[in-house]
């Protein structure tokens, strides 16, 4: 992405057209709005806020497991914890884990 300054100019030189648009045709920005929801994680009661493609990503990764998004998200919690000994920023770890899940079923990210 380019970021231009007042004088047409971008942070490296002279702006330089983009090749691939970042806004797919029928883009819907209504993927990008937050939405907060209380979820249980390991039974505590919480909120998280993410966008709404996250959300659905969510959904369809616990209909694939046959469980809630609580139970998926408990589970990455218990997983986060024994494995790493926590994190600092559970949110952007429920985003990471959604990007890698839709790069590996894309085809563009080889996993182990």
């Amino acid at each position: 992405m380019v970021y231009e300054d007042r004088l047409g100019e971008g942070k490296g030189g002279p702006i330089k057209e983009i090749r691939v648009d970042p806004f797919v045709s029928e883009f819907d920005m209504g993927l990008a709005q937050p939405l907060s929801r209380s979820v249980r994680l390991n039974g505590f009661a919480t909120c998280l806020r993410l966008e709404q493609v996250y959300w659905d990503i969510l959904g369809d990764m616990a209909k694939v497991n046959c469980c809630s998004v609580s139970a998926l998200l408990s589970h990455v919690d218990r997983e986060v914890h024994l494995r790493h000994g926590g994190v600092r920023n559970f949110t952007g770890l429920v985003r990471v884990v959604c990007v890698v899940r839709s790069l590996k079923e894309g085809g563009c990210l080889a996993m182990p």
